[in-house]
């Protein structure tokens, strides 16, 4: 058994991207393997965003893996069942993340949505409901941040709230794992005033897609 804490888990905030680089296909592999344009420019270990005709695909941020010439493997991404991923239908975009801001003075965080919903039916011959699973609430988290509006990552997070761009962002964790986001951010610049009591804004993650997590 492993438990960790998650003291010393460092937050950024994407601040800068690459042009698009054509995705002519993906391969339906474990991981899936990209075909980038010959001018791309993407090296092992770089992260990037994703736009896919695979909507299980679309809007995550992956890492590189060893890159042979224009094929870019995207590491932690199964692609091999093609009921999800179906064969040919990958084709989109990547933009390389060129740029990061940390978001520091962060006191607490919570997550919310994600909730499993359902369709309840029942037989009129039987005697209970059954159910089939159907989709996940919309999710996000909110981080409490101290006050303080000379921060770069106050700042950054006040251009996203402003310009409502969707923004990567990255936890890299004490142990050495990487988690990693793609989401609308939002800012509530009225901090909190309690007595005694550090003032606080809460900066929120609205979530484009599912998480990817890399193991140190």
């Amino acid at each position: 058994m492993s438990v960790s804490l998650p003291n010393g888990a460092l937050v950024a905030i994407a601040s800068g991207y690459d042009a698009l680089d054509v995705m002519s296909a993906i391969t339906n592999a474990n991981p899936g393997v990209s075909t980038l344009a010959p001018s791309h420019g993407i090296v092992a270990g770089d992260y990037m965003e994703v736009t896919s005709g695979w909507s299980r695909l679309t809007n995550k941020i992956v890492r590189a893996g060893t890159v042979a010439t224009n094929d870019v493997p995207l590491l932690g991404i199964d692609t091999t069942a093609t009921s999800v991923y179906p064969a040919a239908g990958g084709a989109g975009s990547v933009r390389r993340i060129s740029g990061w801001t940390q978001l520091s003075q962060i006191l607490s965080s919570s997550t919310n949505g994600g909730e499993q919903q359902f369709l309840e039916y029942q037989f009129l011959e039987s005697d209970s409901q059954k159910r089939i699973p159907t989709f996940k609430s919309a999710s996000g988290l909110t981080f409490s941040v101290a006050d303080d509006p000379t921060q770069p990552g106050y700042i950054l997070a006040s251009a996203a709230n402003d310009d409502r761009l969707p923004r990567a962002v990255r936890i890299s964790l004490p142990g050495g794992s990487v988690i990693l986001y793609n989401a609308y951010i939002s800012l509530n610049k009225t901090p909190s005033l309690t007595v005694n009591e550090l003032m606080a804004v809460e900066v929120t993650l609205s979530l484009l897609a599912e998480p990817v997590r890399y193991a140190s």
